[in-house]
């Protein structure tokens, strides 16, 4: 098993990162904080799956020939850190 070594982003690499986000929805914040923790959970439930529709719908269109599962593999790959060996 090969082990990456890890290099400290500097300041402005941490800060073109940053750039390239959304800005923060704090009203949206603010609505889920009010939440039970239940909901709060429940919300962030329904982004992760919306997430996924997102990315399974673009792949489906960029690969139609493929099967659902197949389809689902990739979307699992896509959000999975966890690199394995492909066959």
């Amino acid at each position: 098993m090969e082990t990456t070594k890890r290099v400290a982003l500097t300041r402005e690499e941490i800060a073109e990162i940053v750039r390239g986000l959304d800005p923060i929805d704090w009203v949206q914040l603010r609505l889920i904080a009010q939440l039970p923790p239940e909901e709060q959970i429940m919300a962030g439930m329904r982004a992760a799956e919306f997430a996924r529709a997102i990315v399974r719908g673009a792949l489906m269109e960029r690969f139609p020939n493929e099967t659902r599962s197949q389809i689902n593999m990739r979307v699992l790959r896509h959000f999975t850190t966890v690199r394995m060996e492909s066959k």
